[in-house]
């Protein structure tokens, strides 16, 4: 009976976090059609192994942590290619279409996001956006913590040495 609870409660809590989620993905996947692949697996993966999830820590960084590992997962099976920019449109869709919660919901900061050299995207979405601390980013990407560090810093560069290309500053 206890299973029963804990995956309907997955499932109430999932939903919650199906903006935030979808963002974090399009970070690891580049365009809409990859990303709306792999948060539906990880959906799936989540209720499936919800019993892993202790209820210890934030349901979102376990979810978070699954989602790099299927990404992993899945870039091992397809062929290597050239990791394609993420396209503006959608990563400023990703936030929108599950919800309009977001806090981040202009075109300018979506750019600059979106424009991020690969790799460090996703510590920038964790940390500055969502909140998590570095540890807990460097959990859920698998990286270790200076690793973390320095793609903060990379991002943070990255953000000066673009922002005067956009007419507005937040």
């Amino acid at each position: 009976m206890r299973q029963a609870v804990t995956t309907i409660d997955i499932r109430r809590d999932l939903v919650g976090l199906l903006p935030r989620l979808r963002r974090f993905a399009m970070t690891l996947a580049g365009d809409a059609t990859a990303t709306d692949e792999l948060v539906q697996v990880v959906c799936q993966r989540a209720i499936a192994k919800s019993a892993q999830w202790k209820g210890e820590g934030r349901l979102e960084s376990w979810v978070y942590t699954v989602t790099r590992q299927q990404w992993a997962e899945d870039s091992r099976r397809r062929k290597p290619h050239p990791q394609q920019k993420t396209n503006v449109t959608d990563f400023r869709s990703a936030g929108q279409i599950m919800g309009q919660g977001m806090v981040m919901d202009t075109d300018a900061i979506h750019r600059m996001i979106g424009e991020m050299p690969e790799g460090i995207a996703s510590v920038f979405l964790l940390v500055v956006v969502e909140g998590h601390s570095y540890q807990q980013a460097s959990d859920i990407m698998g990286l270790p913590f200076n690793t973390v560090v320095s793609h903060l810093a990379a991002a943070r560069l990255h953000l000066a040495s673009i922002a005067d290309n956009y007419p507005h500053r937040y």
